[in-house]
Protein backbone atom coordinates (compact mmCIF):
# COMPACT_ATOMS: atom_id res chain seq x y z
CA UNK A 1 0.00 0.00 0.00
CA UNK A 2 1.37 3.45 -0.82
CA UNK A 3 -0.27 6.27 0.69
CA UNK A 4 -0.26 10.56 0.72
CA UNK A 5 0.17 12.39 3.67
CA UNK A 6 -1.02 16.22 3.24
CA UNK A 7 0.07 17.49 6.39
CA UNK A 8 2.08 20.64 7.48
CA UNK A 9 3.55 19.99 10.23
CA UNK A 10 6.81 18.65 9.09
CA UNK A 11 7.92 16.95 12.68
CA UNK A 12 4.18 15.07 12.51
CA UNK A 13 3.89 14.13 8.81
CA UNK A 14 7.81 12.61 9.15
CA UNK A 15 6.44 10.42 12.35
CA UNK A 16 3.43 9.35 10.68
CA UNK A 17 5.58 8.02 7.32
CA UNK A 18 7.94 6.54 9.82
CA UNK A 19 5.99 4.98 11.88
CA UNK A 20 3.83 3.54 8.39
CA UNK A 21 6.74 2.07 7.19
CA UNK A 22 6.79 -0.18 10.24
CA UNK A 23 3.61 -1.12 8.67
CA UNK A 24 4.95 -1.97 5.03
CA UNK A 25 3.18 0.85 4.26
CA UNK A 26 4.87 3.20 1.85
CA UNK A 27 4.07 7.17 2.29
CA UNK A 28 5.09 10.54 0.72
CA UNK A 29 4.75 13.53 2.48
CA UNK A 30 2.98 16.87 0.89
CA UNK A 31 3.04 20.39 3.44
CA UNK A 32 1.51 21.77 1.12
CA UNK A 33 -1.60 21.77 -1.05
CA UNK A 34 0.27 22.58 -4.25
CA UNK A 35 2.47 20.05 -3.47
CA UNK A 36 -0.24 17.27 -2.96
CA UNK A 37 -1.60 18.08 -6.12
CA UNK A 38 1.71 17.39 -7.81
CA UNK A 39 2.46 14.31 -5.85
CA UNK A 40 -0.79 12.88 -7.33
CA UNK A 41 -0.22 13.96 -10.52
CA UNK A 42 3.03 12.27 -10.39
CA UNK A 43 2.22 8.89 -8.38
CA UNK A 44 -0.76 6.52 -7.78
CA UNK A 45 -1.70 6.14 -4.06
CA UNK A 46 -3.99 3.64 -3.02
CA UNK A 47 -5.45 5.97 -0.04
CA UNK A 48 -4.73 10.26 0.59
CA UNK A 49 -4.68 11.33 4.28
CA UNK A 50 -5.37 14.58 4.75
CA UNK A 51 -4.93 17.66 6.84
CA UNK A 52 -7.74 20.38 6.46
CA UNK A 53 -5.56 23.14 7.42
CA UNK A 54 -2.67 23.54 5.23
CA UNK A 55 -1.31 26.30 3.22
CA UNK A 56 -2.05 26.69 -0.58
CA UNK A 57 -5.47 24.67 -1.85
CA UNK A 58 -6.63 23.31 1.65
CA UNK A 59 -7.12 19.96 2.36
CA UNK A 60 -10.72 20.01 1.71
CA UNK A 61 -10.26 21.69 -1.96
CA UNK A 62 -7.70 18.51 -2.34
CA UNK A 63 -10.37 15.99 -1.55
CA UNK A 64 -12.80 17.19 -3.68
CA UNK A 65 -10.66 17.27 -6.40
CA UNK A 66 -9.81 13.87 -5.56
CA UNK A 67 -13.41 12.58 -5.84
CA UNK A 68 -14.32 15.01 -8.81
CA UNK A 69 -11.76 12.91 -10.28
CA UNK A 70 -13.47 9.55 -10.55
CA UNK A 71 -10.15 7.52 -9.34
CA UNK A 72 -12.50 6.22 -6.35
CA UNK A 73 -9.25 6.96 -3.76
CA UNK A 74 -10.43 6.80 -0.13
CA UNK A 75 -9.50 9.87 2.09
CA UNK A 76 -8.53 9.81 5.75
CA UNK A 77 -9.02 13.57 7.11
CA UNK A 78 -6.82 13.81 9.67
CA UNK A 79 -7.20 17.23 11.36
CA UNK A 80 -7.46 18.99 14.54
CA UNK A 81 -11.14 20.03 13.58
CA UNK A 82 -13.22 17.70 16.00
CA UNK A 83 -16.33 19.54 16.25
CA UNK A 84 -19.72 17.18 14.48
CA UNK A 85 -20.28 20.42 12.35
CA UNK A 86 -16.73 20.21 11.37
CA UNK A 87 -17.11 16.37 10.73
CA UNK A 88 -19.95 16.05 8.87
CA UNK A 89 -18.56 18.82 6.10
CA UNK A 90 -15.58 16.91 6.17
CA UNK A 91 -17.79 13.35 5.14
CA UNK A 92 -19.67 15.99 3.01
CA UNK A 93 -16.34 16.52 1.13
CA UNK A 94 -16.14 13.19 0.35
CA UNK A 95 -14.14 11.49 3.19
CA UNK A 96 -14.35 7.74 3.88
CA UNK A 97 -12.94 8.52 7.26
CA UNK A 98 -11.60 10.80 10.01
CA UNK A 99 -9.91 10.82 13.13
CA UNK A 100 -8.87 13.99 14.96
CA UNK A 101 -6.01 15.27 16.86
CA UNK A 102 -4.25 13.99 19.13
CA UNK A 103 -4.37 9.87 18.24
CA UNK A 104 -2.45 7.01 18.23
CA UNK A 105 -0.36 6.16 15.43
CA UNK A 106 -2.14 2.38 15.77
CA UNK A 107 -5.58 3.64 15.02
CA UNK A 108 -4.06 5.60 11.63
CA UNK A 109 -2.79 2.25 10.81
CA UNK A 110 -5.82 0.11 11.84
CA UNK A 111 -7.74 2.94 9.41
CA UNK A 112 -5.58 2.74 6.71
CA UNK A 113 -5.98 -1.26 6.39
CA UNK A 114 -9.93 -1.29 6.61
CA UNK A 115 -9.99 1.41 4.12
CA UNK A 116 -7.90 -0.49 1.94
CA UNK A 117 -9.78 -3.53 2.41
CA UNK A 118 -13.23 -1.72 1.50
CA UNK A 119 -11.41 -0.15 -1.62
CA UNK A 120 -10.67 -4.25 -2.62
CA UNK A 121 -13.91 -5.33 -1.25
CA UNK A 122 -13.60 -8.01 -3.85
CA UNK A 123 -10.53 -9.05 -3.15
CA UNK A 124 -10.63 -11.20 0.38
CA UNK A 125 -7.90 -9.78 3.16
CA UNK A 126 -6.72 -13.67 2.93
CA UNK A 127 -5.46 -14.34 -0.50
CA UNK A 128 -4.30 -17.79 -1.92
CA UNK A 129 -2.46 -18.39 -5.01
CA UNK A 130 -0.13 -21.44 -5.93
CA UNK A 131 0.19 -22.85 -2.61
CA UNK A 132 0.47 -19.42 -1.05
CA UNK A 133 -1.42 -17.78 1.79
CA UNK A 134 -0.87 -13.78 2.54
CA UNK A 135 -3.45 -12.57 5.15
CA UNK A 136 -2.93 -9.08 5.15
CA UNK A 137 -4.84 -8.03 7.76
CA UNK A 138 -1.97 -10.33 10.24
CA UNK A 139 0.77 -9.57 7.53
CA UNK A 140 1.40 -13.45 7.95
CA UNK A 141 2.63 -15.54 4.70
CA UNK A 142 2.45 -19.44 4.49
CA UNK A 143 3.47 -21.65 1.66
CA UNK A 144 2.03 -24.97 1.48
CA UNK A 145 0.87 -24.85 5.28
CA UNK A 146 4.31 -23.59 6.55
CA UNK A 147 4.54 -20.00 8.30
CA UNK A 148 7.29 -18.08 5.94
CA UNK A 149 8.77 -15.07 7.85
CA UNK A 150 9.50 -11.92 5.43
CA UNK A 151 10.79 -8.22 6.21
CA UNK A 152 8.44 -5.76 5.71
CA UNK A 153 9.29 -4.64 2.16
CA UNK A 154 9.02 -8.32 1.41
CA UNK A 155 6.08 -8.61 2.55
CA UNK A 156 4.75 -5.77 0.57
CA UNK A 157 6.23 -6.56 -2.55
CA UNK A 158 4.64 -9.89 -2.15
CA UNK A 159 1.52 -8.61 -1.86
CA UNK A 160 1.52 -6.55 -4.66
CA UNK A 161 2.18 -10.08 -6.93
CA UNK A 162 -0.20 -11.95 -5.06
CA UNK A 163 -2.87 -9.17 -5.86
CA UNK A 164 -2.17 -9.60 -9.63
CA UNK A 165 -3.02 -12.86 -9.76
CA UNK A 166 -0.62 -14.01 -11.94
CA UNK A 167 -0.28 -11.34 -14.29
CA UNK A 168 2.99 -9.48 -14.75
CA UNK A 169 4.03 -6.77 -12.60
CA UNK A 170 6.93 -4.38 -13.57
CA UNK A 171 9.87 -3.48 -11.68
CA UNK A 172 8.46 0.09 -12.13
CA UNK A 173 5.26 -0.76 -10.89
CA UNK A 174 6.58 -2.42 -7.97
CA UNK A 175 8.52 0.65 -7.25
CA UNK A 176 5.87 2.90 -7.60
CA UNK A 177 3.39 0.71 -5.02
CA UNK A 178 6.67 -0.89 -2.69
CA UNK A 179 8.49 1.67 -1.86
CA UNK A 180 8.10 5.93 -1.37
CA UNK A 181 8.95 8.78 -3.38
CA UNK A 182 12.28 9.05 -2.26
CA UNK A 183 13.38 5.80 -4.00
CA UNK A 184 15.77 6.26 -6.56
CA UNK A 185 14.33 5.37 -10.10
CA UNK A 186 17.45 3.67 -11.41
CA UNK A 187 18.04 1.32 -7.94
CA UNK A 188 18.59 -2.39 -7.91
CA UNK A 189 16.24 -2.52 -4.30
CA UNK A 190 13.20 -4.29 -6.49
CA UNK A 191 15.97 -6.74 -7.72
CA UNK A 192 17.45 -7.50 -4.99
CA UNK A 193 14.18 -7.59 -2.81
CA UNK A 194 12.76 -10.10 -5.39
CA UNK A 195 15.80 -12.16 -5.07
CA UNK A 196 15.94 -12.30 -1.15
CA UNK A 197 12.15 -12.98 -1.36
CA UNK A 198 12.72 -16.11 -3.46
CA UNK A 199 15.05 -17.74 -1.34
CA UNK A 200 12.55 -16.96 2.20
CA UNK A 201 9.88 -18.67 0.12
CA UNK A 202 12.16 -21.79 -1.03
CA UNK A 203 12.11 -23.81 -3.96
CA UNK A 204 10.64 -24.69 -6.13
CA UNK A 205 10.51 -21.50 -7.20
CA UNK A 206 7.55 -19.34 -7.34
CA UNK A 207 8.22 -15.84 -8.59
CA UNK A 208 9.00 -15.73 -12.69
CA UNK A 209 10.70 -13.25 -14.10
CA UNK A 210 9.19 -12.05 -17.55
CA UNK A 211 12.22 -11.18 -19.35
CA UNK A 212 11.25 -7.24 -20.71
CA UNK A 213 8.68 -7.11 -18.35
CA UNK A 214 8.48 -7.46 -15.05
CA UNK A 215 7.36 -10.71 -12.59
CA UNK A 216 4.72 -12.65 -11.66
CA UNK A 217 3.61 -15.60 -9.73
CA UNK A 218 4.12 -18.95 -11.51
CA UNK A 219 0.65 -20.38 -10.41
CA UNK A 220 1.73 -23.39 -13.10
CA UNK A 221 3.60 -24.53 -10.09
CA UNK A 222 0.84 -24.73 -8.36
CA UNK A 223 -0.84 -27.45 -11.26
CA UNK A 224 2.25 -29.37 -10.77
CA UNK A 225 2.25 -29.72 -7.10
CA UNK A 226 -1.25 -30.66 -7.20
CA UNK A 227 0.06 -33.18 -9.77
CA UNK A 228 2.45 -34.76 -7.52
CA UNK A 229 -0.18 -34.90 -4.87
CA UNK A 230 -2.90 -36.94 -7.15
CA UNK A 231 0.18 -39.29 -7.80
Amino acid sequence: MRVLILEDELYLAEAIRDGLRLEAIAADIAGDGDTALELLSTNTYDIAVLDRDVPGPSGDEIAERIVASGSGMPILMLTAADRLDDKASGFGLGADDYLTKPFELREVVLRLRALDRRRAHHRPPVREIAGLRLDSFRRQVHRDGHYVALTRKQFAVLEVLVAAEGGVVSAEDLLERAWDANADPFTNAVRITVSALRKRLGEPGIIATVAGAGYRIDTRSEGSRQGRERA
